[in-house]
């Protein structure tokens, strides 16, 4: 059964999300996101979609499976999704829940998704299993500080935040490794809180 309470959270937000977002965060760190896109090849599955801004920074010519949980979310990223110049198709779904068959895909690819996710090590095992062997995993998110004062800062931020969006202070190097995944490279972006992680399935 989806998740209806981060659903709803999602739904909630979407026709704000891009006034939110596209000036400020998409803009700082486009460059970081359009190097880590560079990498796209095969058949790639993306999470999570939200509006479709990240679209904007995709290597054209790619043959792209989109995911979001909220239906509200894939429906504001249509034209952003008709605009790409290549294949690219979108559904809604959970995670937690996905339906494809294992090893379905080459690479996967995350923005800003397992600071949402409920239970991010479930979710990063559903991700383990549709890849391939030797698929590789792709990540630009934001997560916890390991240092003082930022740790215990994120700490008192999640208490708020979590009710309207993400969890400020998640460990999602360590759920990658707990996931099952090999750690290729972590590169910060933003002290450490911003960063890109690759990994790679066993």
């Amino acid at each position: 059964m989806a998740d209806l309470l981060t659903q709803a959270k999602w739904d909630k937000l979407a026709p704000r999300f891009d006034g939110m977002t596209s000036q400020g965060a998409e803009k700082r760190w486009e460059p970081a996101k359009r190097d880590l896109f560079s990498h796209m090849r095969g058949k790639v599955l993306f999470l999570a979609l939200g509006t479709g801004l990240d679209i904007q920074h995709f290597p054209p010519g790619q043959d792209i499976l989109a995911i979001d949980i909220s239906p509200k979310m894939v429906e504001l990223a249509q034209p952003r999704l008709a605009a790409y110049e290549g294949d690219i198709s979108a559904r809604v779904m959970d995670v937690h829940e996905m339906d494809f068959a294992p090893e379905s895909f080459d690479q996967v690819f995350t923005s800003c998704t397992f600071c949402s996710v409920p239970n991010p090590v479930d979710g990063l095992k559903v991700l383990n299993r549709v890849l391939k062997p030797g698929g590789q995993l792709f990540m630009f998110e934001h997560t916890g500080s390991r240092f003082y004062p930022f740790r215990q800062m994120m700490d008192l931020m999640t208490l708020i935040s979590r009710r309207i969006g993400p969890d400020m202070n998640r460990h999602t190097v360590r759920n990658v490794r707990e996931a099952g995944f090999r750690i290729i490279e972590v590169k910060n972006v933003y002290l450490d809180v911003v960063k890109t992680i690759r990994a790679e399935r066993h």
